[in-house]
C-alpha cells in the first residue's frame, strides 16, 4: 500500500499553496493601514498625562 503524504510534492500542489499564499498575502497588505491608524490613536491616546486636580469637564459631576 503506497504511504500518502500530507505535503504532495506535485507541481500542481506546489503552485496551490502558492497562489493560496499569495491571496493571504494580498488580504494581509489590506490590513497594514488598519493597524498603522490603530497604533498611532493609541499612541497618542496614551500621551494624555494631566495632573489629578486638573478639571475634567468630559464628566459631569467634576463641573463646578
Amino acid at each position: 500500500m503506497a504511504r500518502v503524504s500530507v505535503m504532495d510534492n506535485s507541481p500542481e500542489k506546489r503552485s496551490e499553496w502558492r497562489a493560496i499564499f499569495y491571496v493571504q498575502a494580498r488580504v494581509a497588505i489590506l490590513f497594514v493601514p488598519v493597524v498603522a491608524s490603530l497604533l498611532i490613536i493609541a499612541a497618542l491616546a496614551g500621551n494624555d498625562h494631566h495632573s489629578p486636580e486638573a478639571l475634567d469637564r468630559t464628566v459631569t459631576g467634576s463641573v463646578k
